[in-house]
């Protein structure tokens, strides 16, 4: 189904394949225009030419690289100045599936200024715009191992738990002035991420593998239901509710003037 009402311009980061180019067509049969972030420029064209011809929306294409400050601060500027922008999908990250001890230093550097620095920055341009205008949506995909971390390298989950905990803060700061949040967490995805992080998808057991398409089907759908946190592959939503139902009850005891009694020496 095609809308040809226009719901303004999504901005998607990481958007030349995978779950971003998903996006990139779900969100244009939704009826936005699109703007696309990635460092592929001809992946960027044939995209936008599709989805062109295929909808009928006006789709900009943007290379840039958001693992370098010029790439970040070209992409930041768009979402700073651009008025017709009403959501934005930090898409773009990397991932790495080797222990720590097996991990190359910079690579894991180049994996946090990618999952969190530049999701960061892109987030604080656009945010005082949405506030601004009392509306607009901002979707942060994150992972399962935010919650899991063991699964994978520990870097790639420290960035993850930094984008769940990321997008809880600014749910909190900003659902009273209009603005929208989502974070997904998907599971094992059918993706290049697997090839890029060292271990093929076809190592992993068909079981746990979901498509890219019903991922982000699955994403908009929790997002049309109104959830902050979606994770497309939970049966029951009552069990992330009680997950998080369990870090609220620690609330009152995060912060005392003495320390716990059973810390105190006897």
């Amino acid at each position: 189904m095609i809308s040809t009402s226009s719901k303004g311009t999504a901005l998607i980061t990481g958007a030349s394949s995978g779950i971003g180019a998903i996006y990139a067509d779900r969100l244009a049969r939704r009826g936005y225009d699109l703007i696309l972030v990635a460092r592929n420029r001809d992946r960027l064209d044939s995209l936008a030419t599709r989805l062109t011809t295929e909808t009928g929306r006006t789709v900009e294409v943007v290379p840039a690289d958001l693992g370098a400050d010029e790439g970040i601060a070209r992409v930041a500027e768009i979402l700073r100045t651009d008025a017709s922008i009403t959501m934005l999908v930090n898409n773009a990250g990397v991932g790495a599936t080797a222990p720590l001890l097996q991990s190359d230093p910079d690579k894991m550097d180049a994996m946090i200024a990618l999952n969190v620095v530049a999701l960061t920055r892109l987030t604080e341009a656009v945010a005082p715009k949405f506030v601004e205008r009392g509306t607009g949506t901002i979707i942060n995909i994150a992972s399962i191992v935010a919650i899991a971390p063991e699964r994978l390298n520990g870097v790639y989950g420290g960035t993850k738990a930094f984008v769940l905990a990321f997008s809880q803060s600014l749910h909190h700061e900003l659902a009273s002035e209009g603005v929208r949040i989502q974070v997904v967490l998907p599971g094992a995805t059918s993706t290049e991420f697997w090839e890029i992080a060292g271990r093929p998808v076809s190592q992993l057991p068909e079981a746990i593998v979901m498509s890219a398409e019903d991922m982000v089907d699955a994403a908009l759908a929790g997002l049309d239901q109104g959830e902050l946190v979606t994770i497309p592959a939970l049966p029951d939503v009552s069990d992330w509710n009680a997950f998080e139902g369990a870090r609220q009850a620690l609330g009152p005891n995060l912060s005392h003037r003495k320390p716990a009694q059973r810390l105190l020496a006897s």
